[in-house]
């Protein structure tokens, strides 16, 4: 995926809207590096920011982004997978805290943001596998012997799987409000209680990729993001001074081919739920991996996971956290609460603590 892409321009006399339109190209490179670089300005830490060859793992010639922080620390390197839908710029808020003491490193996972984006298999144990296989090729060209992986939402789906296969290579499992783990239950329209309208437009939309709209819109896909999730663009106030970045970057992150999106559709049954729950196989995960979870107690998340795991791993270590006031992008809800944890996990992993102490414990914070 070259970075030199060209721009498409129309010609257009309304000036409201020809700016964007203008500027606007669904597989444009360059406006999604800018769009990163309004976000990675407000990163008071120096960092870097360079694209790693893992070699034909899904495509001819695959390249993952990655940014690291703190390269010349000697700690076990923190390696952070995002969500569905996000990229690098989106941990802005954490960065600066996390790699204060060690190694941090974030990428873009393949098929998302500024990673390539190749045309993944149809059959989601492939997926599975294609995704684990990109994590892997890229630790071996960055030269991390272990590492302790942190991952979001559908980034927490990857990272555990990823450990259920190279478990030697784990140091630590950190789990934030983790996509996949549960599976759909039986009567899901009854529990939730789903309108009917919501079930009908649900059934339209299923052979469609979650964030189609966003491309559909084509040039007005950023309004569509800002009008639609403005929640999202609040979180990040605090940091990002640009009120404008936050949107753009979404927006541009989802305005490209939907090779990773389209991955994960093959990986959901129904958006909520994944077709090959990690529950199902957390028994099959080496017991010596240690696991903190951590969730918001207003995500849709079901934080009951945390619970189930625990019973599961009997003799392992596993420790939950709720961060109270935070819904589903807790790192951004309540970036002070999460980067805490995460430093204290990780002070804790280089201690061993984690490895020795079995105990389990259930922490919720309270907000200040």
């Amino acid at each position: 995926m070259a970075e030199d892409q060209k721009i498409q321009t129309y010609s257009v006399t309304n000036s409201w809207w020809r700016s964007d339109l203008l500027r606007w190209s669904s597989y444009n490179c360059e406006m999604l590096r800018q769009a990163e670089k309004a976000i990675m300005k407000f990163i008071k830490r120096p960092y870097r920011g360079f694209f790693v060859d893992i070699g034909s793992v899904v495509g001819e010639s695959d390249k993952i982004w990655t940014v690291a922080l703190n390269e010349s620390s000697d700690k076990t390197p923190l390696v952070m997978l995002h969500g569905l839908g996000a990229g690098t710029g989106l941990w802005v808020m954490n960065y600066d805290t996390i790699s204060k003491n060690r190694p941090v490193y974030a990428i873009d996972l393949l098929g998302f943001a500024r990673s390539s984006r190749p045309t993944f298999d149809k059959d989601p144990q492939i997926i599975e596998m294609q995704f684990v296989k990109s994590i892997e090729e890229w630790r071996k060209e960055v030269n991390i012997d272990k590492m302790i992986l942190a991952g979001h939402s559908f980034g927490g789906f990857l990272a555990s799987a990823y450990a259920l296969k190279h478990p030697n290579r784990i140091h630590h499992l950190i789990l934030a409000d983790s996509w996949g783990y549960p599976p759909q239950p039986e009567n899901v329209n009854q529990k939730y209680n789903i309108p009917f309208w919501v079930k009908g437009i649900a059934y339209l939309i299923q052979p469609l990729n979650p964030l189609w709209a966003v491309r559909a819109a084509g040039p007005f896909g950023h309004w569509v993001v800002e009008k639609t999730r403005p929640d999202i663009m609040k979180k990040f106030n605090s940091i990002v001074k640009d009120e404008k970045a936050i949107s753009q970057y979404i927006y541009q992150c989802n305005a490209q081919s939907p090779s990773g999106e389209s991955a994960f559709h093959s990986l959901m049954s129904g958006f909520g739920w994944a077709k090959n729950p990690m529950m199902n196989r957390i028994h099959e995960m080496d017991e010596s991996i240690p696991i903190t979870l951590i969730y918001g107690s207003k995500s849709w998340v079901d934080n009951a996971s945390g619970d189930i795991i625990k019973k599961t791993r009997p003799n392992s270590y596993v420790k939950s956290y709720i961060i109270n006031q935070a819904g589903h992008h807790v790192y951004a809800d309540r970036p002070e609460e999460f980067n805490s944890i995460i430093v204290e996990t990780c002070d804790l992993s280089d201690n061993d603590i984690t490895t020795k102490d079995k105990e389990s414990k259930n922490d919720d914070l309270s907000e200040e």
